[in-house]
């Protein structure tokens, strides 16, 4: 080849380099130049988010229909619930005869919350017999809320159960589950809300005193940011709830004065935590000015006792122990021998631990059954938005890396959880690969607009790349048209992804926008980068749920209750 020949190959490879650099570099400056570096409030989110869905240009998938069946079913049903191994035996039983123990997490953990689970250890070592044959127990980590899901399905049954409060066994009873008492008390604890000490002291000089009724008055008036946890899952959540609906009629928790007094209250409640640490989170970050807790997590956080004072409210939790309609005579010996040694040997270390800090504290609320309790959370569920409805897009990642198990747990947990959304809301569906697709608009969730959102389901496929914020950018645009037709409406995203974004917008990009719309972005991690998805739930004071595959479907159960 000559070198002329040469010279002019070269030439053109440069020039097509050129050409190259000036197109991909305009491609990248028309994605970003519209990008928002100072929005200031919700005009100006509104104004860059619809600048950025147009260089997103998001498709609009053909509607598909899907039968929706429907068969008498209980709130919660055997398939919906993990499988039991992912409740962590924190205790294990060292003999062939033995009792297993379910165990709420603030005594059946590590460090200041494994009063039981030492016991057990220690009672597992001292070689107790029973008619000549040694014993052990067995202690399993599972949270009050869960335990009675399990009892109740029947999925799986415990020798012993030991919940934070005795309104779980309640209402065991009155689905038909009547357990007995070992002890009505094995150590002693209190629920309470926690106030910064400006907002105590305000209570303080205004009511008197700062008790729930000047508590939920002034929250009620938007004076206040208060935060819960979950009534479905948490003891502490579940007797803030009956607490809350008695203080507005102490004689009839679901009376119409009770349901409008809560309905005033939770209108100015910001959001309903999953779990305790995600309400924290919230407080530290100046989000709610109180929140609840038990007092034993209170007295060991020095952090927590210096910044906010503690008001006992409600049911006392004294962690009862039972055993089942079906343990084995045996094995209901074990357990009482097991709870004579946590008598006999549990005072120094409760203490310790911050347990029986408050034994004076008596609970004013009256003697309620489980019927009510169960009723009382149906009531939340029916009443928790306060009569509006709520506008909420689901975000679905199909890129290549949720293909197989992670996008057939999405597409299962999503169908499954169709039912917990009230049809009185606002649903549509979003999904995300290197392009967004609008599988489905935002419509009432009627059986209509079940049926659609069924079949847009079934019909996702994985494959490509991973453009999160782009799928994100598409939901908020749609969910700010909705609102305009529906002023009164609540706002919510739910993202269901691995986490892994590598193409279209970053965090940085769409951070402000959502935090000046104020819209929650829920996320659901599917084997999941889950610190990414955190950043993006904490905009706004959302949850990050790392759901396996195997327990997304219960995960989502929980998070649709506290939230549709």
């Amino acid at each position: 080849m000559s070198r002329n020949n040469s010279k002019g190959i070269i030439a053109v490879v440069a020039g097509i380099l050129a050409v190259s650099v000036i197109v991909f570099g305009a491609f990248f400056l028309a994605r970003n130049v519209f990008v928002p570096k100072n929005v200031r409030n919700a005009e100006d989110a509104n104004a860059a988010l619809t600048r950025m869905v147009g260089k997103i240009d998001p498709q609009t998938a053909t509607p598909v229909k899907s039968s929706v069946e429907y068969t008498e079913q209980t709130d919660t049903t055997a398939d919906e619930l993990p499988d039991l191994d992912n409740n962590k035996v924190t205790a294990d039983a060292t003999t062939d005869l033995y009792a297993e123990i379910w165990c709420s997490p603030e005594k059946a953990g590590s460090g200041t919350d494994g009063w039981m689970r030492e016991l057990a250890e220690d009672f597992n070592a001292k070689g107790y017999e029973i008619d000549g044959q040694r014993v052990s127990v067995r202690i399993r980590n599972v949270s009050s809320g869960l335990g009675n899901d399990y009892i109740t399905t029947g999925k799986a049954t415990p020798d012993g159960y030991t919940p934070s409060s005795r309104l779980w066994i309640d209402m065991l009873a009155a689905k038909g589950i009547a357990c007995d008492y070992v002890r009505e008390r094995t150590v002693g604890n209190v629920a309470g809300f926690l106030l910064d000490k400006d907002h105590y002291n305000e209570l303080v000089d205004t009511y008197g005193q700062a008790d729930l009724k000047a508590l939920t008055e002034e929250t009620g008036k938007g004076n206040l940011t208060m935060g819960y946890t979950n009534p479905f899952t948490s003891s502490t959540g579940l007797n803030f709830l009956v607490s809350t609906l008695l203080r507005y009629d102490r004689n009839d928790l679901l009376s119409d004065t009770a349901i409008e007094g809560f309905r005033q209250f939770q209108a100015n409640v910001p959001f309903v935590a999953l779990t305790t640490v995600q309400m924290r989170d919230a407080a530290e970050r100046g989000s709610l000015d109180g929140f609840v807790l038990e007092y034993q997590l209170y007295q060991n956080d020095p952090s927590l006792s210096k910044s906010y004072k503690f008001v006992p409210f409600g049911y006392r939790h004294d962690n009862p122990l039972v055993v089942l309609p079906t343990t084995a005579p045996a094995k209901r010996e074990i357990i009482e021998r097991f709870a004579d040694y946590c008598d006999e040997n549990g005072a120094e270390l409760a203490e310790r631990y911050g347990f029986n800090g408050l034994d004076d504290y008596k609970s004013e609320n009256p003697e309620i059954d489980g019927n009510l309790l169960l009723s009382a959370q149906k009531l939340y569920k029916d009443n928790k938005d306060s009569g509006k409805p709520v506008v909420a897009v689901f975000v679905a990642d199909i890129s290549g890396s949720m293909d197989g198990e992670p996008l057939r747990a999405l597409q299962e947990s999503l169908i499954n959880s169709m039912r917990y959304i009230k049809s009185d809301n606002y649903v549509g569906l979003v999904s995300y690969s290197d392009y967004v697709t609008i599988e489905l608009p935002i419509g009432q969730f009627d059986l209509n607009q079940q049926a659609y959102f069924k079949g847009a389901v079934e019909s996702l496929r994985a494959g490509g790349g991973t453009a999160t914020f782009d799928g994100i950018c598409v939901a908020a645009d749609m969910v700010q048209k909705a609102l305009a037709e529906h002023p009164d409406a609540k706002p919510l995203i739910f993202v269901l992804s691995d986490g892994e974004t590598n193409s279209g917008y970053d965090l940085s990009d769409v951070s402000e926008i959502l935090k000046a719309l104020r819209i929650p972005v829920y996320t659901i991690g599917y084997n999941a980068n889950i610190d990414a998805l955190k950043k993006i739930s904490s905009i706004n004071e959302a949850a990050s749920i790392d759901a396996s595959t195997d327990d997304v479907v219960y995960q989502l159960k929980n998070l649709f209750n506290a939230n549709m």
